[in-house]
């Protein structure tokens, strides 16, 4: 099966290589072609999470791994903060962000969206204040500031394609509260734009709803993984 595969290189000296068809899954590498060797660890271990929801996955089919380069772009680190950077640089943008989703997509990217919410709700269930704001110190964030961070980028993703319901200031102070609240707008706007040609510029970077759907899914995955790396250190 062939998994068309996109490298996003940072100037910050790594890549990230994702499998485009597959929203939630991609690798990291110290360049492009160490990102692309560990991809098919990666749909393993994807394939394995999808799976285990599933009676009848649309995965199972997905065994013989044939990775084609798509295309490889380069991005910078911005002078100014910017409110949506990745890996501390701005996000990439492949010429296949531009296709619109189809229905079956966001039947599955919010299914994913789901299983993983739920993961993280479950990770985090019971811990003290004291335990939500622990930081090490190779962290940028404590738990707190994880879960802040993961409603920030999507209410960030859906305002830049003007589909944030709305404004900032008007989002619950309490963390659980406003993930909840940026999720059931991004649900209930996932829900709307199938065959949409959407594609927005701000400040500079392209979005549409198939970026969208892939920096969400992959951003709430690739912090559980960090927030489960802090506990271990509580």
């Amino acid at each position: 099966m062939q998994i068309k595969i996109g490298v996003e290189n940072h100037d910050n000296g790594s890549s990230t290589a994702w499998a485009l068809d597959y929203p939630g899954c991609s690798a990291s590498g110290k360049d492009g072609s160490e990102a692309i060797l560990r991809v098919p660890e990666a749909l393993l271990r994807y394939k394995e999470w999808v799976d285990s929801h599933l009676e009848d996955s649309w995965l199972k089919e997905l065994t013989d791994f044939d990775l084609h380069l798509e295309e490889s772009v380069e991005v910078s680190t911005p002078k100014n903060h910017h409110p949506i950077m990745l890996h501390g640089a701005w996000s990439a943008w492949f010429q296949y962000d531009g296709y619109p989703l189809t229905a079956e997509e966001i039947s599955h990217g919010r299914k994913i969206l789901s299983w993983s919410r739920e993961d993280l709700l479950e990770l985090v269930a019971g811990l003290s204040s004291s335990q939500m704001g622990f930081l090490s110190p190779s962290e940028p964030r404590n738990i707190s500031g994880i879960l802040d961070h993961i409603a920030d980028l999507e209410y960030e993703s859906l305002n830049c394609l003007g589909l944030a319901n709305y404004p900032r200031q008007d989002l619950p102070a309490d963390v659980f509260e406003r993930l909840l609240t940026v999720r059931q707008n991004l649900d209930k706007a996932l829900s709307t734009l199938a065959g949409a040609q959407k594609i927005a510029t701000v400040n500079g970077e392209f979005w549409s709803p198939r970026k969208m759907l892939r920096l969400t899914t992959q951003h709430e995955i690739e912090h559980i993984q960090q927030i489960f790396t802090l506990m271990a250190r509580l």
